[in-house]
């Protein structure tokens, strides 16, 4: 069984950073894709960033140059540096890791920019 832990969320104003962290219990593997999803009130749920075990990464177009994923493989732990933040980015935002072809989710972190 796979446990997922979030941190680091945050009222951030626009322009500004934050970055978030996912640690995973249990044994995953180093190859099992990690990323990230985000889910805004009243929209679904949509992908962020995604990482491969060997540090291959896929954005989705509205983060690009601004949110930095990476992982530690010893400490099974990924993480999302976001900066320049925008109201639009404003979202819980959610971890997730494949392992053995099961998707596993974290409970979700809030993240809100605004003035």
């Amino acid at each position: 069984q796979v446990q997922l832990v979030e941190s680091g969320e945050g009222l951030v104003q626009p322009g500004g950073s934050l970055r978030l962290s996912c640690a995973a219990s249990g044994s995953i593997f180093r190859q099992d894709v990690m990323g990230w999803y985000r889910q805004a009130l009243g929209k679904q749920r949509e992908l962020v960033v995604r990482i491969t075990g060997s540090g291959s990464t896929n954005y989705a177009d509205s983060v690009k140059g601004r949110f930095t994923v990476s992982r530690d493989n010893v400490k099974n732990t990924v993480y999302l540096q976001m900066n320049s933040l925008k109201p639009e980015d404003t979202a819980i935002y959610y971890c997730t890791v494949v392992h053995w072809a099961r998707d596993y989710w974290g409970q979700g972190t809030q993240v809100t920019v605004s003035s």
